[in-house]
This record gives structure tokens, sequence and C-alpha cells, in this order.
């Protein structure tokens, strides 16, 4: 059911939460946004939220170095993480809920990186300056956004700053990503198309259950009847399947609801004579990678602390993708190998992961 209907049918149940009636003209966003309930009884870990959203879809922008998709949903509740956490409600004048996703097209990496957003009217007035936040939904996994208000219909162009990528780059990715760009995509705001969105609440029953929606098809999004140009549709933010990854898994444990994989990995390019260590903390259904976490990793070698606390590098490579990593003299057979996450991911995140990925235990190996 699109927002508009979903209005309309819990109106007659006499549902407060979305009071309101929207007219088919002439609707005011005041009678229409409201935060969707919220779970009851929320785990500590990663939940079936009550609803799911559809999106849409502005346009791409790309340059020799970065590709930029701008897409759209209905305003969002969400919760920010920077030390402390803050919820952060649907206004009644959030226009719709903007979304960025940077990404590297020759190896359709999704790249960490530092975001600026302008909006201006095709006069040239800019109405909205702000930089978006850092996000993780079931539906986008890791993206950009935040809920933003429009004073009118019209014609707008998305002025996108993109860069330099804030993470440790090997492989093919070394000396890359290291500049600034901005990128334009101008689009179209019609009200009709964000209250056209399929809206659908999940069933009582299975809200708060130990599960997520699964990320949106990249292909499938709603255009809004708006053409396409540029480069392809983004890539989905879940990581590359754990059994292609290079080198010797020593084993996936679970802490704070996070899969954590460890790899250790004989990649000359980045450790030379000796192993790199590769870890890779993930959601537990969709495979998304957990970025701006602190990780740090401790050896035992028959008794002996060989290694103690040593902090590992987020790094993106083209090999691994997203990962934690760090360059060893030599892993032996036996050793005892723990992974303590420091800090939490500095990520902003919706519904069905705000409870998630916050209380880390550290989690131990054995290399083989």
């Amino acid at each position: 059911m699109n927002r508009r209907a979903f209005l309309r049918g819990t109106a007659v149940a006499g549902t407060a939460a979305f009071a309101g009636c929207l007219e088919r003209l002439g609707f005011e966003e005041e009678s229409a946004w409201d935060n969707p309930p919220l779970v009851e009884d929320r785990p500590d870990a990663v939940y079936l939220p009550s609803s799911k959203e559809e999106m849409g879809h502005y346009g791409r922008a790309s340059d020799d170095e970065y590709a930029v998709e701008l897409s759209y949903t209905i305003p969002h509740r969400f919760w920010t993480v920077s030390g402390d956490t803050q919820r952060i409600d649907v206004d009644t004048d959030d226009s719709m809920h903007l979304m960025l996703t940077v990404w590297d097209e020759e190896t359709d990496t999704i790249l960490p990186v530092n975001t600026d957003l302008e909006l201006r009217r095709d006069d040239g007035s800019v109405v909205e300056q702000l930089t978006p936040w850092s996000m993780l939904s079931q539906r986008m996994g890791t993206h950009y956004g935040d809920n933003i208000t429009l004073p009118e219909e019209g014609t707008y162009t998305a002025r996108v700053r993109v860069g330099p990528v804030t993470t440790e780059r090997t492989g093919a990715f070394e000396g890359r990503f290291e500049e600034t760009s901005t990128l334009e995509i101008e689009f179209e705001f019609e009200r009709s198309d964000i209250h056209d969105l399929e809206f659908n609440m999940v069933d009582e029953e299975r809200r708060g259950a130990r599960e997520a929606h699964e990320l949106m098809d990249p292909s499938g999004h709603d255009h809004g009847g708006h053409d396409e140009h540029g480069p392809g549709h983004a890539p989905t933010s879940d990581g590359p399947p754990v059994a292609d990854l290079p080198g010797n898994r020593l084993g996936t444990e679970r802490s704070a609801d996070a899969k954590i994989t460890a790899i250790r990995a004989n990649a000359d390019r980045v450790a030379g004579d000796g192993d790199y260590l590769v870890v890779c903390p993930r959601t537990p259904y969709n495979d998304v990678t957990l970025p701006s976490a602190t990780l740090s990793a401790t050896v035992e070698r028959g008794g002996t602390t060989v290694l103690e606390g040593e902090s590992l590098a987020e790094t993106i490579d083209p090999a691994f993708g997203h990962h934690y990593g760090l360059a060893l003299e030599r892993l032996e057979s036996g050793d005892e190998l723990t992974v303590a996450v420091d800090r939490p991911p500095q990520i902003a995140r919706h519904d069905g992961y705000e409870t998630a990925f916050f209380d880390f235990e550290d989690v131990q190996y054995t290399v083989s």
C-alpha cells in the first residue's frame, strides 16, 4: 500500500499516530508524516522493524574517481551515534528522507567518504546545506542521508561534495580517492512521488523478530517517472562473500549481534613477507559491512603474549572489500588470536539496527 492509502486506512481505524487526511490535491506535509510504531521490548540485537518502505531514485553522476546516486523515501526516524546515541524523530515539516550512495564504478565498492550536500533552486538560490549522516539501514545498507525540508515543488540541483576517502586504501585503491570532487544531479521534486511510495506494515507477530528486511535490489528503485542518466545503479553495501575472500579463514564469531570473521591472508602487497590479518565485522543477516569502528588484536603463543592490543586499520581493498587489517610478522599454527571492538561503529542507524552493535565482547580464534 502507498503512504496515502495507509494513512486513510489508519484514520478510519482511529490510529492517532497517523491522524490527518491527505487530499489528492493541496495536501500538507504535517498531515502526512509521523513516526511509525516503534517495536516494544526491542532486543539488544538486530530485529525486524514495524514497517517497510519503498524508495525512489532521482539520478546519478560520476567523474574519474567517484560515482554518486541520489535516492529518496518518506521521512524516517533514526538514531545518531557519536559517542552518545540520540534519537531523531520525524518533523512534520520534513519533505523526504534524502540519501546518497557513493561508490567506485570500476570495482562496485561502496566508499567511506566525507560528503556535503547543497540543494539549489533552478534560479541558483541555495535552499538547503547539510552534511548527511553516515547511516545504516536494513533496506539501503550503508549510505549518507537525512530528513530534509524543501519549500515547494519544482526543479532542484543537488551539488554533492565528495571525498576524500577516510580509511586506508590498499591494492588498486592505493593512491586513489585522495581528492575532493563536486558532482551535480538535477531532479524534480513532486510531493506525489513521495506520497505514492509503497509503505507496508509488518504483521504484529513478526515485529521485533530476530531477522531483517532484505537489502533493496539495486535495480528495484521506483524511478517516479524520472529519466535515468549517468553510471549504472549503485551497488549494495554487503561485503564480498566471506567464502570468496583470499586467505585462511580462522572462523566467524558473534558479538553484539555482529558477525566477526577473521582471516589470515598472505598478501605480499600489504604485509611483505609477513601475514595480513583481515577482520570483517558485518550485520548478521545481510552481510553489510560495519564501518567507523575501532578494533584491536592480541596474539598469544604458547602462553606468552607476542602482540597486545595492536590497532587494526579500517581499510578498503579490491579483494577484501571493507575490512579492518593489520600487517604482522607471522602468525603460527596454534596461536590464540583475540579481537576486541574497542569502540562500536559510529554510524547512525534506522529502525532495526539501533539496539545492536554496541556492547561487544572480545572474540577468540585459533590459528591453524
